[in-house]
């Protein structure tokens, strides 16, 4: 009986929840630390099929925070300040009002099923549900070009066999707000799925 209960747990996926985040769409006053930002909006969950480890996940949701900590981080590394300094925050601002983003880092066991970018002919679905549980589907998913040292650089989960993606969602739905409790990403196919889950501190 336990045996069949771990399998059951196993083919539906592990869930990720870590700390309580602000869910809002508020800019920071004060860039914060990139790294610590990083993991704090990174949740990972994995997809077990019997002994066979189907599906590896990382997602960074790339929060008005997030997207502070890593336009002063840019700007430090690039050696911008006063005016240029002050354009490089304004237009990570400007990002934060456009499309909902996440990163994805995805390991698949068949690499021929690392294929998000695919749009519909993927073998995965991936989704946001909004606060009432409805689902949200992408505007596009398309791959992450750069380099393997620069995304290990920004995002530490990115592992050797990992293939990087940029989800973009509609900012339709209001993913983010004052009475947010969680905002969720649920990532699905024949195989099973797994979620991710944000919850808000407030």
């Amino acid at each position: 009986m336990k045996q069949s209960l771990l399998c059951l747990v196993f083919v539906l996926g592990c869930g990720a929840t870590a700390g309580s985040v602000a869910l809002t769409d508020a800019w920071p006053a004060t860039p914060p630390d990139y790294g610590d930002t990083t993991a704090t909006w990174t949740r990972s969950a994995t997809l077990n099929t019997g002994y066979q480890e189907a599906l590896e996940l990382a997602a960074t949701f790339k929060s008005p925070e997030w997207r502070a900590a890593y336009a002063a981080r840019d700007a430090k590394n690039r050696g911008l300040t006063g005016a240029a300094f002050d354009q490089r925050m304004a237009q990570a601002q400007a990002d934060a009002a456009g499309p909902y983003e996440f990163e994805l880092l995805v390991t698949t066991w068949d690499r021929r099923e690392n294929d998000l970018d695919r749009g519909k002919r993927s073998v995965w679905r991936v989704r946001v549900l909004d606060e009432q549980g409805m689902e949200v589907e992408p505007l596009e998913i398309v791959r992450d070009k750069r380099s393997e040292g620069v995304l290990k650089s920004e995002f530490p989960a990115f592992g050797k066999f990992s293939i990087a993606y940029i989800a973009r969602f509609p900012r339709e739905k209001a993913l983010l707000g004052p009475d947010v409790k969680q905002l969720r990403l649920h990532m699905s196919s024949s195989r099973g799925h797994v979620q991710l889950v944000w919850k808000s501190g407030n």
